[in-house]
């Protein structure tokens, strides 16, 4: 099998998708079950973090050690990846040493200079502009509760982050559409979308895009590395909270998501992400197993 990177979203075919959200639901029923399986044992995850982490170091460690396997945690300040070795040494380095490599960094270009030169799989954690096992996550919870994504509507209410790019990019690949509202000065950068992407539509009223929804996300105003721009981002985002008149305006049994930490009162109302509609723990859930399922695929290939 030819090395295959999770550097964003659109790395991997409709096909390949569907083969690891069904294997998501064989191991998370495992998991469920207390079943042990241990399908990369004797094989090495190395973590490497640039940015802190809570649901994907932890995600990422247990998976790694529920399929068997050994997962080894790095960060900037103690490996020599934070004295200025070039990201070409490490990735032929490390990728001589374990079998899949997952790396939260900030650029986008750092994870594919790494992974051009990277001998085993390399998993995008977060960068700047892709979060791309967040979102498959989040398109697994959906499938979970309402069946398939094809042909619905995704709100994402906020600004045009790391998050938002990897749900076009899934819009692609899923068939579904997404209504879109940033802030002003907050919009999409044309330059990280597909040319040939239709599947979002722009609105200027976040309850606008709201309207027949059959999701509902967000992200916090202010993410890593932007912390200098939180007075000014709280008062750009003033109207854009998910509260209950907006969820009012979705379908009405339009889940809601956040892929967390959240900060309530801010991009979401108690209300909301505390209420019926709100499927967050169940997402965050589901990173373990969403992501136990492309380990297994990165490093196996398709197994029945």
């Amino acid at each position: 099998m030819a090395i295959k990177h999770f550097l964003q979203f659109s790395d991997l075919t409709l096909d390949e998708f569907e083969h690891v959200i069904e294997r998501t639901r064989v191991i998370k029923r495992k998991f469920k079950n207390y079943e042990p399986y241990h399908p990369l044992a004797d094989r090495t995850l190395v973590m490497v973090f640039e940015k802190n982490s809570t649901r994907t170091r932890l995600s990422f460690e247990a998976g790694m050690h529920q399929l068997g396997g050994a997962a080894i945690y790095l960060n900037t300040r103690d490996s020599q990846l934070g004295r200025g070795e070039p990201v070409e040494d490490a990735a032929q380095v490390m990728s001589r040493m374990c079998d899949v490599i997952m790396i939260r960094t900030f650029g986008q270009d750092i994870i594919e200079r790494f992974a051009a030169n990277s001998r085993v799989p390399v998993i995008n954690g977060l960068t700047n502009e892709h979060h791309p096992c967040q979102v498959l996550a989040d398109v697994f919870t959906f499938i979970e509760h309402r069946g398939s994504i094809k042909g619905k509507t995704v709100a994402w209410i906020g600004d045009a982050n790391n998050m938002l790019y990897s749900w076009l990019q899934a819009a692609q690949v899923f068939d579904f559409h997404v209504n879109v509202s940033t802030p002003k000065g907050y919009e999409i950068d044309p330059t990280l979308i597909a040319a040939d992407n239709t599947h979002y539509t722009l609105f200027a009223a976040p309850s606008d895009a709201c309207v027949d929804a059959h999701l509902v996300t967000t992200d916090v105003w202010t993410s890593m590395g932007f912390e200098e721009e939180n007075a000014a981002r709280l008062k750009a985002f003033d109207g854009w909270i998910v509260d209950a008149a907006k969820m009012k305006r979705a379908q009405p049994d339009a889940l809601f998501m956040h892929c967390l930490p959240a900060h309530r009162g801010e991009e979401v109302a108690a209300e909301v992400i505390d209420g019926p509609q709100s499927v967050v723990w169940d997402e965050a859930e589901n990173r373990l197993h969403a992501q136990k399922a492309l380990l297994e695929y990165l490093v196996l290939g398709k197994l029945n």
